[in-house]
């Protein structure tokens, strides 16, 4: 059995974080585990607060998973501190880990901040430069890119801008004889009004792949991002190139939507269990 392992926040409400992520690996046929990075309070309706783990604490969650059951993929979603980022970084690179989704969380769907100013440079400068791919959606791929996201052609010279920039981190870390790995990005584009179309970039084939899909008119979008990036992970995990994992996931997360679970008074959760009925 392929093994997963999330590194994210917790929601109470089980429609985002961990718990989606373990939703979603489970329905994958694969053994979930997880490390804590924070406890939130939150719903449908927002974040009401979060409570960050200990670093030292979540080095030791780390130390226990990679020298017990060593995992075939990582999915990182929700890290709120620097320290919590130099601790996975650190950790990854001790045991050698492959595969890593990174989705770099800054706010929630319903608008909750859920990362501190100062950990944006450990972010960009340090974890996702270190990561097989990243997972941004529009808000988090104007301040990856700096550029303002209005049109597909946006969307392209802002995952090219990442990815440059993503090399640039990763080359001014790197010793001379190690070959720098630039990780691929997708860069989700459902907010734009053209429908939801989903742009991936993989700079060492310089190919951009367009997954287009329809808009389904559904405002129950809560963990989006965390059910897709856990999926890519999966399908990582499972053997399947960047390409393909996408495809897979995209498709994945499509009927989740389409599935129209109503829960909350907010924006609610994905089914994230279609597949079992």
């Amino acid at each position: 059995m392929k093994k997963v392992l999330t590194i994210a926040g917790s929601d109470c409400s089980g429609g985002a974080g961990i718990q989606a992520d373990i939703k979603t690996i489970t329905v994958h046929k694969m053994y979930a585990m997880s490390a804590v990075t924070a406890l939130t309070a939150q719903n449908t309706t927002g974040v009401y607060g979060v409570q960050e783990s200990d670093p030292e604490f979540l080095a030791n969650q780390l130390d226990c998973i990679f020298q017990d059951i060593y995992p075939d993929a990582v999915k990182i979603g929700m890290v709120a501190s620097e320290a919590l980022i130099n601790v996975i970084v650190d950790k990854l690179t001790e045991y050698k880990a492959e595969n890593i989704v990174a989705d770099p969380v800054m706010m929630s769907t319903s608008g909750g901040k859920l990362i501190q100013d100062s950990a944006t440079e450990a972010l960009i400068g340090k974890l996702l430069p270190a990561s097989t791919i990243i997972t941004p959606n529009l808000a988090e791929g104007k301040v990856l890119s700096g550029i303002n996201i209005k049109t597909e052609e946006d969307m392209e010279n802002a995952a090219v801008a990442i990815a440059q920039r993503m090399r640039a981190a990763n080359e001014a870390q790197a010793s001379e004889d190690i070959k720098i790995r630039v990780p691929a990005v997708l860069l989700k584009g459902g907010h734009l009004s053209t429908g939801s179309n989903d742009l991936l970039y993989i700079p060492d084939e310089n190919r951009r792949i367009w997954f287009r899909g329809k808009y389904i008119d559904n405002p129950n979008t809560h963990g989006t991002g965390c059910t897709l990036s856990s999926a890519v992970a999966c399908n990582l995990a499972a053997g399947l190139g960047i390409e393909e994992s996408v495809m897979k996931a995209k498709e994945y997360i499509t009927k989740a939507i389409k599935a129209g679970l109503d829960m909350g008074a907010g924006r609610g959760p994905l089914d994230h269990m279609h597949s079992m009925k």
